[in-house]
């Protein structure tokens, strides 16, 4: 074999070298596409942890919460969240079919989140309701978030005879602004908590 021969197997032998060495230098040039964009949704407890959630309430007791957002979408995005109530028969979002629930939102609140941020609300918030010891269905009155009073005076819940109580859903649905449709889309995210309405 001649020397002319062995010309191109020492070329690319080289070439790989050269690229193999040079590959820390070439990944800070290479812009690697982002390949799972989402965004976090979450209600955290009144010590902003996810463990001491209020269940058990009585008429016009506060509790606190903290709402909040962080987005991983790979641009700026404008949020809203709709808080709504349900009794254990009144429709929830679904996760199959990714629609929201079809009740009307109790309260909007807004946010705009750059990306890679994160946005954080404190929630202090009660329930006002009329309750007997009769088992007849709890007729709610009002709920207030943050000093805001909305009436909910046809909302009820019944007693479930299987869990021995009065059993109201809070919950938050997550939607975001779509420029090219000029609103709000269901984002496919909510949280929730329940509650026993107790006394």
């Amino acid at each position: 074999m001649s020397l002319q021969e062995y010309r191109l197997p020492f070329r690319v032998a080289t070439g790989l070298l050269v690229l193999l060495a040079a590959s820390p230098a070439l990944s800070r040039l290479l812009i690697i596409p982002q390949t799972e964009s989402f965004t976090e949704l979450w209600v955290l407890d009144r010590n902003r942890r996810a463990e001491d959630y209020p269940f058990n309430t009585a008429r016009t007791l506060n509790h606190t919460l903290t709402l909040g957002i962080e987005n991983h979408l790979g641009n700026f995005a404008y949020y809203l969240v709709e808080v709504k109530f349900r009794n254990k028969t009144q429709p929830t979002p679904s996760s199959f079919n990714h629609t929201p629930s079809s009740l009307p939102a109790l309260f909007n609140i807004t946010a705009f989140v750059a990306d890679k941020g994160g946005w954080e609300l404190p929630l202090t918030f009660s329930f006002d309701y009329e309750y007997n010891q009769t088992l007849l269905p709890v007729e709610f009155v009002s709920l207030t978030l943050n000093n805001d009073t909305v009436n909910i005076g046809n909302y009820t819940v019944a007693w479930d005879p299987d869990l021995n109580g009065f059993f109201g859903n809070l919950f938050f649905e997550l939607w975001i602004y779509n420029a090219t449709a000029n609103g709000f889309r269901y984002h496919e995210r909510f949280v929730s908590l329940w509650f026993n309405m107790t006394g």
